[in-house]
């Protein structure tokens, strides 16, 4: 598996450890709905269905990793997240969350949350 690959299943694993710490449910992880996947499904203890994308790098040297949650990436998150609670009938409010760790090993790993780190995108028609 490539570095980058082991980089970032580390990461997902780190975000879902550090989210179980925060007290939430794993619902799934990697939840694939056609091309379009979400990296962690959590559930808060109040109910609050998360939708977490995960982003890690080994260095943010050059790059912001939120830049990377581009308006597109919130339209398939929102899309995937919307299929995911059709599929499982749910009935709770859903939250958008992002984890960025930034390091080169899960030992160096500086992590990031951004509970409602954005809203879904509205459209708008005239």
């Amino acid at each position: 598996m490539a570095f980058h690959n082991q980089l970032g299943a580390a990461g997902e694993t780190a975000a879902t450890e550090f989210l179980i710490k925060q007290g939430m449910t794993i619902r799934e992880t990697n939840w694939r709905l056609n091309h379009l996947e979400i990296d962690i499904v959590a559930q808060s203890a109040d109910r609050v269905l998360h939708i977490v994308e995960v982003k890690t790098r080994a260095s943010d040297a050059h790059f912001d990793p939120m830049r990377s949650i581009t308006r597109q990436k919130m339209r398939n998150l929102v899309n995937a997240a919307n299929g995911y609670v059709n599929y499982c009938r749910l009935q709770m409010p859903v939250q958008y969350d992002v984890i960025i760790l930034i390091g080169s090993s899960p030992d160096s790993f500086k992590l990031e949350y951004y509970p409602n780190a954005f809203y879904p995108p509205l459209r708008t028609y005239s």
